[in-house]
Parts: structure tokens; C-alpha cells; sequence
């Protein structure tokens, strides 16, 4: 008897929980009526500029490859001290390889053509402020959990402390413009710019920097399966 009643009551458990547990509800409409939106305000913007459609399209793609891939600079430079993984890293440390190699190209065939080598501007001086902005930013990106793409991403997936963290994002960033010309007079002119093909050659530059990902990839490696280990 014991038996039996223990079997009914379980299966009359299992019957109301069935009963009780919610459907999920399926996300096709949603994401079709948002594949239309995004086509169609995509075609507004590109019969008032074609680039603004170029770019709004180019950020549609970035903003689902980040979702889905969950890539985060945040996460390759936390992870590794956190949880020891180096998956995010060595990602990036191969985003920084293949983009390395486009800009070589880009740059060298401007050189060799005689014209004016794109991307000089950025070329800054590496001065005591790039530490310090280093340190900021690392220190703000951990505790907001998300450095500028990682936040935008998170904003859209409707996490409420990412919102907060672009609020004051872009207060930080109107603060910082605000406050740049001074850094630059002061602190940033002080330093020198170091273009590397100037140091070492078009092909030297080239290996250097790819040396130096590679050893970097190699220590990740090597960080994680200490870890595993331990």
C-alpha cells in the first residue's frame, strides 16, 4: 500500500508540476518584426546619406557577433586573474594579429605608392598619461563590468548597471575631452611618438609586433594550464 500511495503522490507531484511549469514564448515574431525594423530604418537612413546606412548596418553586425560571442576586452584582460582562463585573450591577441597584418598592408602600400600613409594622426606620444589612463580605465572597466563595446552590448541585452555605466561613461569621456587640452600641453607633449617602421623598418615593424603577439599568446597559454593544474 505504501508503496502504491508513494508512486500516486509522485506522479500526481510530477502532473502539477508539468501542469504548472510556463511555456516559453517563442522569440521568431520578435526577431522578425526587428529584422524588419532594422532593414527599414536602414533604407531611410540610406535615402538621406548612404554612409549613414553603411554604418548603421556595420553596427548591427558588430553589436550580434559581440552578443553572441560574448567577446569582451573586459573579460581578456579580467579572466586570466579571476577564473585563469585565456580564451577571451588569446581571441583577441589573434583579432590583434590578423588586424595588425591589414594595417601593415594598408600603410606599407601607401609608402611604396608615394602617398600619404593613412592613420599617422594616431600616432600620439607615449608619455606618463598613457599610464594613467591605463590604470583608470582598467580600474572603471572591471568594476563596471564592460569596457565601451562590452557596456553598449550589455545596454542592449537590458542590463540595468550597464545603463549606469554609460551614463557615466559619457560623463567620464565629456569630463576627459573637457580636461584633454591640458593633459596634451602638459603631460602628453612631453613624451615622443613612436612609429615602428621608422624604428625598425616596413618588415621589421611588422615582425616585432607579431613576435611580440605570439609571446604573449604563448604566456596565456601557459597561464591557463597553470591554472588547471592548481
Amino acid at each position: 500500500m505504501s508503496d502504491a500511495s508513494n508512486s500516486s503522490v509522485s506522479s500526481g507531484s510530477i502532473r502539477r508540476s508539468s501542469r504548472t511549469r510556463k511555456k516559453k514564448k517563442s522569440q521568431i515574431p520578435f526577431g522578425i518584426i526587428s529584422g524588419v525594423i532594422i532593414v527599414v530604418l536602414g533604407i531611410l537612413l540610406g535615402l538621406k546619406e548612404p554612409k549613414l546606412a553603411l554604418f548603421w548596418f556595420t553596427g548591427m553586425a558588430f553589436g550580434f557577433i559581440l552578443q553572441k560571442s560574448r567577446f569582451c576586452f573586459t573579460a581578456s584582460m579580467r579572466d586570466p586573474m579571476l577564473t585563469g582562463s585565456t580564451t577571451v585573450t588569446r581571441s583577441v591577441l589573434i583579432a590583434f594579429a590578423l588586424t595588425s597584418l591589414g594595417f601593415w598592408a594598408i600603410k606599407y602600400g601607401a609608402a611604396q605608392q608615394g602617398l600619404p600613409i593613412p592613420g599617422q594622426s594616431f600616432v600620439v606620444p607615449v608619455s606618463f598619461a598613457t599610464v594613467i589612463g591605463a590604470f583608470m580605465f582598467g580600474i572603471g572597466m572591471v568594476i563596471a563590468g564592460g569596457c565601451a563595446s562590452g557596456t553598449l552590448m550589455r545596454v542592449g541585452e537590458g542590463f540595468t548597471m550597464q545603463i549606469i555605466a554609460l551614463l557615466f561613461f559619457i560623463v567620464g569621456s565629456l569630463w576627459g575631452a573637457h580636461d584633454f587640452g591640458w593633459w596634451k600641453l602638459n603631460v602628453i607633449s612631453n613624451g615622443k611618438a613612436i612609429f615602428m617602421p621608422d624604428v625598425f623598418g616596413w618588415a621589421g615593424a611588422l615582425v616585432v609586433q607579431l613576435l611580440i603577439i605570439a609571446c604573449l599568446f604563448i604566456a596565456a597559454t601557459k597561464w591557463e594550464n597553470r591554472k588547471n593544474k592548481s
